[in-house]
């Protein structure tokens, strides 16, 4: 037996998403979740509530055969609210809701915590832990390359953004230390395990969670992911979430020293160019997409989220496919792999 992994749903199948299986000797679900594409998106709304409704159908399929779940963050197009038919039977390893985790998703952790212990006669509520004093150190630290990178004349405007970012981000510690902790839980047939930069053995599988990392740019308030690495005879395969692109230029070595098999990478969210996404951010994208094709022995890159959500994205990083296309590597969407077209495309 080898490792196999199937797209469930991505974006370029016409809802939000980033959810794949993985096959080894256990049936592991990555983030299965999913959201109606954004209304710029080219497509008329009971088009993309059709395909919105058919993700979730595929995911509910998925979880049947998943006997372990991941969920990277709380974002709704990356897990689906508590219910017993997906994730009761089930290994959830989740991103811990208790620090590196912004307002919103730390409130739909909660509300997702909240409706496990229900469905098993208990509340939440009696199960937290007393706050915890902690020391967090700048996260700009253990980003060594992105931190001494020269940017120009964005270098000025970035050091104002990065100290904003600080101040930000220690506010959020303040909360972190302030608040009752969600603990990690095990019922009769459900055991939840907080996986941020920890590794587990399964069988003959290895699964590791990096870190936390930012969604995004350096101090991104969205928030924050891991992104997850599976290993079985001597195959591996890395699931990144969330990165952007990376934009970050640290995730982007971090993906060239795993060397995997095979990568699930998110792309930049070039609908969102010259606007949340400004064209300095976007450079780097596209430059740390190309520099993994070129330094890794990668042979297989599904390409998607957030990239396939309008029409010019190939044009926009013709880069990264071009030097896929010169070393005869495989870079492909999701609906490409599975032999379909993107649907923006349609």
């Amino acid at each position: 037996m080898e490792l196999e992994f199937q797209p469930v749903w991505f974006d370029s199948i016409g809802a939000k998403s980033s959810c794949i299986l993985i096959i080894t000797d256990h049936n592991i679900l990555i983030d299965p979740g999913a959201a109606v594409m954004h209304p710029s998106f080219p497509a008329k709304r009971e088009e993309k509530i059709k395909w919105y409704e058919r993700a979730k159908q595929k995911i509910r399929l998925a979880a049947r055969d998943a006997d372990v779940i991941v969920i990277s963050h709380y974002h709704h197009d990356h897990y689906i609210a508590f219910d017993a038919d997906i994730y009761s039977g089930k290994l959830i390893f989740v991103k811990n809701p208790n620090q590196y985790i912004n307002d919103s998703q730390q409130s739909r952790a909660e509300k997702f915590f909240n409706e496990l212990c229900r469905n098993y006669g208990v509340e939440l509520e009696d199960m937290l832990e007393p706050p915890e004093e902690k020391e967090f150190l700048d996260p700009m630290d253990g980003l060594k390359i992105a931190g001494n990178k020269s940017f120009g004349d964005y270098q000025k405007r970035r050091h104002e953004l990065l100290e904003k970012g600080r101040r930000w981000f220690y506010g959020r510690v303040r909360k972190w230390c302030e608040c009752k902790r969600i603990p990690e839980i095990s019922f009769e047939n459900i055991e939840v395990r907080f996986a941020d930069d920890r590794e587990f053995k399964l069988g003959k599988t290895k699964i590791r969670f990096t870190e936390p990392f930012f969604h995004g740019i350096e101090f991104s308030k969205v928030g924050w992911v891991f992104s997850t690495v599976v290993e079985f005879r001597g195959t591996k395969i890395i699931h990144s979430s969330d990165l952007n692109g990376p934009i970050i230029e640290d995730y982007a070595e971090w993906i060239i020293h795993e060397n995997p098999n095979i990568l699930i990478l998110d792309g930049p969210m070039t609908y969102m160019l010259g606007y949340t996404l400004n064209l300095t951010n976007f450079r780097r994208a596209v430059e740390n997409a190309t520099k993994i094709i070129l330094e890794t022995d990668t042979q297989v890159i599904i390409y998607d989220h957030h990239l396939p959500r309008e029409s010019k994205f190939r044009e926009r990083t013709r880069e990264v496919w071009e030097v896929a296309r010169k070393l005869d590597k495989k870079v492909l969407t999701a609906a490409e792999f599975l032999g379909m077209q993107p649907v923006v495309l349609a």
